[in-house]
C-alpha cells in the first residue's frame, strides 16, 4: 500500500472522498437548518452510525460495512496465517 499524491485543487483524484462528501452533504447537511454546535455533534454522530452500521454500501453488495468488518475480524482469528 503506498499513500498517491494528489494535486492542490484536483478533488476529483479522490474519488471515495468525494464520494462520502457528498453524501454527508445530501444526506445530512443540506437537510438540516442548525441552532447550536451540540445540535450539529449529535446529529453528526447519529449520521456516522447511521452510515457504518445500518445504511446499505453498493461495494459490499449493499450490506452495512460494519457486520461487514466484524464477519473479517473473526475469518482472521478463526484462520490465522
Amino acid at each position: 500500500m503506498k499513500t498517491l499524491f494528489i494535486e492542490p485543487g484536483s478533488p476529483w483524484e479522490n474519488g471515495y472522498n468525494e464520494s462520502f462528501n457528498g453524501k454527508l452533504g445530501d444526506e445530512l447537511l443540506n437537510r438540516e437548518i442548525f441552532y447550536s454546535l451540540k445540535e450539529v455533534q449529535i446529529l453528526t454522530e447519529w449520521w456516522r452510525k447511521e452510515y457504518n452500521t445500518i445504511r446499505p454500501h453498493s461495494l459490499l453488495g449493499y450490506r452495512p460495512p460494519v457486520p461487514e468488518a466484524i464477519m473479517s475480524r473473526l475469518h482472521l482469528v478463526e484462520n490465522p496465517r
